[in-house]
């Protein structure tokens, strides 16, 4: 058994009549309700097109990069299952392409992670890949999606840029007090505060989250054993006006959570330990006490200059993270052979520039820098059994081994592209972008070609094709082969001690769609995309502690299609979307040692379906709402992802029904609103599996929460 693992408006985006890069077409079908603002709308260089989806409504973007966006308010995701109280990846599932796993995982257009994300147009610094999540739901105004053939400006996590526009003491009209809770025990207060003071904007949000259901259930029953987390969260957002031209923006956000490893009951021992009998109740694996605390901190500071011609933006950034894996060592040892402690810790530096710049009065050149440091540490103390050649414990009293690993990554970008306005009806949107990649395992670079035409022949209908060349470092998570061979002869050692480096992922990236607006409240759209990739990056859970960790695929080809439909009239919305894709890796040439050797066979010989391929989803939603009242009915599918040896299996296919009901007391106390809301999670208490222990770094199964109830008040003051 292997238990390793290593385991200001943002920028004005960039110039209001250019948009800073933000997609122009819009190929999907999200919730939408947003507008930039009068400052786009008033706009006289750009067209735009209105695009709505999911509970549809407005949404504008202007025809200018090609990628495809799907877009979300605050108003979209107040009407979805849970609100603001929801993950925030339960909000993306919303969005065409976007496929649910465990431990609050998304999968974009067919990919692992490899996602970037950005807070106010700056990016947000990378994390380890645990189980909490820190982005909390209701700190977000909007975000965008961004998908397909990526301007040059976005590089390195490129399967989506998830773009957040985070609330503004401006946009604010109230400060809200929130107490939410329910089924599991849950229950979730909340604060949020803005406002101004004469030059300065700020937005301030609280939160805590207490519940018997942190980590998905490894079991199909309707509680989970040993599953109570505790989650506190904390994001700030201060901005000062220094004159009508300039601006300093500081954000701050604050994670720290306590999970409890779910346990399945009744498993059957496995290795002796001395001092302890097997036949005792309380050695049952029931009792495991496996915990993880998970903790986040990071600290953006933007400059921003917004002149007439030019607008630029400078932002260093900083964020620190921690992971810390505590063993039950008696139970774990019992039933696995293994109890790891284990400390990963990641603290990333950087500073981000972007510049736009009006050439000429059909060209805007837009041209940036990235340069970030990233160090990465991993101590393990582990308690394991020593073992013959027949692989049988030699001993029942445990052997301790320490190790303290660590490394270290260095990226530098560069992009230059201009956005030319060919005819008042095509667009074209070009640049090359700059990569390298430094690190304690691996060196590479990369210039990376971008190219995107957008053709809007009339009102109802635009095209668009591009095409991408991209580069994916992965994470500075390596474990060396001197860490590895610390655990020969014991019950701790893989079966295969082969480890080539992790490597650079390198693809080239098509993407082609259309939109058609044959009236003003129906919408119809449809994108596809095809990707070939060489040393395609995975990642997989490889041991106890939930840290994710890269390995490669040297030959990988992705593709599928999204598409979708949205009407609304009066306080009617409806929305649906439905997506298609295909997986396929040939040959894990990296960090081998974490595979039996005959998977590794057949996956170099034939090839395999990645675990995370969901080949169908769909999401569907009808809402209706009104000054006072609030009532949604919602919808998810999914086909089931992969399972067994080499992948060659499927989880059943799974449908979920949502609903709920929110109503507001208007100036119930003076001119405060107070609103009361409903929502019943799985309406029918359907049972489904995500995953069932098997397929390529799937440590264990996950099982969707079953039916819940939730109930809550929000006051305003």
């Amino acid at each position: 058994m292997v238990i390793f693992s290593s385991r200001f408006k943002p920028l004005r985006p960039f110039s209001l009549r250019s948009s800073y890069f933000w997609p122009t077409f819009f190929f999907g079908l999200v919730t939408p309700t947003f507008s930039y603002g009068e400052g786009l709308k008033n706009s006289t260089r750009e067209e735009h097109i209105i695009v709505k989806a999911g509970t549809p409504s407005r949404v504008q973007f202007p025809s200018s990069s090609g990628a495809t966006s799907y877009h979300l308010t605050s108003k979209d995701i107040e009407a979805l299952p849970q609100g603001e109280n929801a993950a925030f990846s339960q909000v993306m599932l919303r969005m065409p392409g976007v496929v649910q796993d465990g431990h609050g995982e998304v999968h974009v257009r067919g990919e692992h992670s490899n996602l970037t994300y950005r807070i106010n147009g700056v990016m947000l610094p990378e994390s380890l890949q645990g189980f909490g999540q820190e982005l909390d739901t209701r700190i977000v105004q909007s975000f965008n999606l961004l998908t397909g053939t990526l301007p040059a400006q976005y590089g390195l996590r490129t399967a989506g840029i998830v773009d957040i526009t985070t609330k503004k003491g401006t946009a604010l009209n109230h400060n809200e007090l929130s107490l939410y809770g329910g089924s599991y025990n849950t229950i979730i207060p909340s604060l949020q505060l803005g406002g101004t003071r004469e030059k300065l904007d700020y937005f301030i949000s609280l939160s805590y989250n207490h519940n018997t259901i942190g980590i998905e259930n490894p079991t199909p029953s309707f509680r989970p054993i040993h599953d109570l987390t505790q989650q506190a969260k904390g994001f700030s957002y201060l901005s000062w006006h220094l004159n009508d031209l300039n601006r300093l923006t500081l954000i701050t956000s604050v994670s720290y959570g306590d999970f409890h490893l779910p346990n399945t009951p009744n498993l059957e021992p496995a290795y002796p330990l001395e001092g302890h009998d097997w036949s005792k109740h309380d050695l049952n694996s029931r009792y495991l006490k496996d915990r993880q605390n998970e903790q986040n901190y990071y600290s953006i500071l933007s400059y921003q200059y917004e002149g007439e011609n030019l607008q630029f933006q400078l932002s260093p950034y900083f964020r620190y993270g921690r992971i810390a894996y505590d063993p039950d060592n008696v139970r774990d040892l019992i039933y696995q052979g293994v109890a790891q402690k284990q400390i990963n810790d990641f603290t990333t530096g950087g500073m981000q520039a972007d510049f736009s710049l009006d050439i000429a009065t059909d060209h805007i050149l837009r041209f940036g820098l990235l340069g970030r440091y990233t160090d990465e540490k991993l101590d393990t103390n582990t308690l394991l059994f020593p073992i013959d050649e027949n692989e049988r414990p030699i001993s029942s009293k445990p052997r301790r081994i320490i190790d303290n690993s660590g490394n270290w990554a260095a990226e530098t970008s560069a992009y230059i592209q201009d956005e030319f306005r060919i005819t008042h009806t095509l667009t074209l949107n070009y640049g090359l972008r700059y990569d390298n990649f430094a690190s304690s395992f691996k060196n590479d670079n990369q210039l990376s070609p971008r190219a995107n035409i957008v053709w809007k022949p009339n009102r109802k209908i635009s095209f668009h094709i591009g095409y991408a060349r991209y580069f994916t470092p992965p994470s500075p998570q390596y474990l060396s082969s001197r860490s590895i061979d610390l655990y020969e002869n014991t019950t701790n050692a893989p079966e295969t001690h082969k480890n080539d480096k992790i490597k650079v992922e390198k693809s080239h990236y098509i993407d082609a769609g259309f939109i058609i607006t044959p009236t003003r409240t129906l919408e119809i759209s449809v994108d596809a995309f095809s990707k070939w990739a060489h040393n395609l990056l995975d990642s997989g859970q490889f041991g106890q502690a939930i840290i994710l960790t890269p390995f490669n695929y040297r030959r990988a080809h992705v593709y599928g299609s999204e598409a979708g439909i949205s009407w609304h009239s009066g306080p009617w919305r409806v929305f649906g979307n439905f997506s298609y894709v295909k997986t396929f890796g040939r040959d894990i040439n990296s960090a081998q040692y974490h595979f039996d050797q005959e998977e590794l066979d057949y996956a170099k010989r034939r090839g395999v379906t990645l675990d995370h391929q969901g080949k169908y989803t769909a999401s569907a939603g009808l809402a209706w709402q009104t000054k006072r009242q609030l009532a949604y009915i919602d919808f998810l599918y999914g086909n089931g992802l992969r399972r067994g040896f080499a992948n060659l299996g499927k989880q059943s296919p799974y449908d979920i029904f949502n609903i709920g009901y929110q109503y507001s007391f208007l100036h119930l106390v003076k001119d405060h609103t107070i609103k009361a809301r409903m929502d019943v999670v799985n309406l029918f208490d359907k049972k489904y599996a995500l995953h069932d222990g098997s397929g390529i770094g799937i440590y264990q199964a996950q099982y969707g929460q079953r039916r819940g109830a939730y109930f809550s008040v929000i006051g305003e003051f």
